[in-house]
This record gives C-alpha cells, structure tokens and sequence, in this order.
C-alpha cells in the first residue's frame, strides 16, 4: 500500500458518457478494504445518458436518491436493487447534467483469493460477470460508497490500465431495461471486452 495513487482526474469523467465508458475498458478499479488493497480490470460497462435516455434513473428528474448524478463528474453513484444487489456506477458529464456509467463486469488482478472467497468461493467466468457480483466481491456498498469521490485517490479510485483496442470491443443493447422506450432499449450502450479466443489478435 505503500504506492502512491494515480487516480483518473476529473477531466476523465467529464465527457460525453459514452466516450467515457469505452475509454473505461481495461481501466483499473482499486478498492480498499478491510487493510487489503484489491485491484480489478473494468470488462464491460453500461451508459445512461441522463434526461435522454428513458433508462436513466435521473431522467425522471432530481431526487434524494439521484441527487449525486446532478453533481459534479467523478463521484460513486451506488444503489441497491432488489434489497441485495449494490450497484456501482461512475457519474459523468457536467454539473446538472446527469449522467454516469454502470460497472458491470471485472477481471481480478490482485487480491483475487478474496474476491473469490466473498463470492462464497465461486471461480470461473461467471463469477464476477455481473454488477452485483462484483461489488460483493470488491466490498463495495451502497452504505460505504454512494457520494464518494472518486478523484481523491482514497478508498475507491480508478486508474488507467492497458488500453483495450477497438477491434476486441462488444457493443450492444443493455441489459435489464425492458421499462425503458425502444429507441434506449435497443441503442447500444453497452460496451464489452471480447473473450480472448474472440479478439482480432
């Protein structure tokens, strides 16, 4: 623990939101928890574009739970759904215009023994595949994350990582948005690392 963060500045997050999740791929996301610090690689991220996108939890405007997504870029905007599952999202754009990116997928990097352990000892490629998955594994939670600045380099933070080339992403529609209109159902917001047998190299 003794390295000094690098964490993403603010500039990062404040840009159009998808530019930013792309840009997220391969990027590193650092939690620290219990004394240990865990390090995972961003797999797959999720868009929402704010008062555009009838997904959005903040399209329907300002709200004791959104209120973060007003703020500035660069903040933690988790929230539980189902009562269990904590959601980890990263707010972009500027102030007033609320937007942010879903994590939804991780590859372990350092402290994988505990991730895996925090999964009840899963191992495979299903086990931190999903946005509650890898919050569980990462100790991330509504409770000890939501507000959190991001740019301070403290607790949870994100650094750059190994640049993900554009031939080995998935883009596609998002997942779990059946409420949404068709025109943001269908548009593809969610970008993902191609499986290694399945990149272009």
């Amino acid at each position: 623990m003794a390295d000094t963060p690098a964490p993403l500045p603010r500039d990062f997050y404040h840009r159009p939101t998808l530019e930013v999740a792309r840009e997220l791929l391969g990027c590193q996301l650092v939690v620290e928890s219990e004394g240990e610090r865990l390090i995972a690689r961003i797999t797959e991220t999720e868009g929402y574009l704010g008062f555009l996108d009838s997904a959005c939890h903040s399209s329907h405007g300002r709200t004791p739970r959104t209120e973060v997504m007003f703020g500035p870029p660069g903040h933690a905007y988790v929230y539980l759904i189902y009562g269990m599952y904590d959601m980890l999202n990263l707010v972009t754009e500027a102030v007033d215009e609320p937007c942010a990116v879903l994590v939804r997928a991780i590859e372990p990097v350092v402290g994988e023994a505990t991730m895996i352990a925090r999964r009840g000892g899963r191992r495979g490629r299903d086990t931190f595949n999903g946005p509650g998955k890898l919050t569980r594994a990462l100790g991330i939670s509504k409770a000890t994350f939501n507000r959190h600045d991001l740019c301070r380099g403290e607790a949870i933070w994100l650094e750059r990582g190994e640049p993900v080339a554009d031939e080995d992403v998935i883009m596609g529609p998002r997942i779990g948005i059946d409420y949404a209109r068709p025109e943001h159902r269908d548009a593809p917001w969610r970008l993902r690392v191609a499986p290694a047998q399945k990149r272009g190299r």
